[in-house]
């Protein structure tokens, strides 16, 4: 699996592409895939505060229920109503139309992953 490589990873299998003070976050297609057909979503809600490493939310999927974990500090400015609505996009394509939520960043903690560093930690799961 290839990782695009304009955006760092989480141990949590999440990403985030930073462009400014303006970040988009979603999941990995390893998480999408190790969670089977995604079902639903619950999103932080616009304007809430979220704190690295704390949950914001949720993704169920036919195999569980997963936190999702935010990867920085900063306040949410919008959510992926089309990912609520159609689950199934965060399968269809988890770094492109099944992004969660935008954050405005006030920190992005180091020991985030590159590209290439996620994909050794995940090859180090199969």
């Amino acid at each position: 699996m290839d990782y695009p490589s304009d955006r760092r990873y989480t141990a949590d299998h999440e990403w985030i592409a930073v462009d400014g003070e303006v970040a988009t976050v979603g999941v990995t297609a390893y998480a999408a895939e190790a969670l089977g057909d995604v079902v639903y979503l619950e999103l932080p809600e616009v304007g809430a505060a979220v704190t690295v490493g704390t949950s914001c939310g949720e993704i169920e999927s036919t195999k569980s229920v997963s936190d999702l974990v935010s990867p920085a500090d900063g306040e949410i400015l919008t959510v992926n109503d089309d990912a609520v609505e159609s689950p199934e996009k965060v399968n269809a394509d988890p770094h492109g139309e099944g992004w969660l939520y935008t954050m405005r960043v006030t920190t992005v903690p180091d020991g985030l992953l590159d590209a290439a560093a996620y994909t050794e930690l995940v090859q180090g799961h199969s």
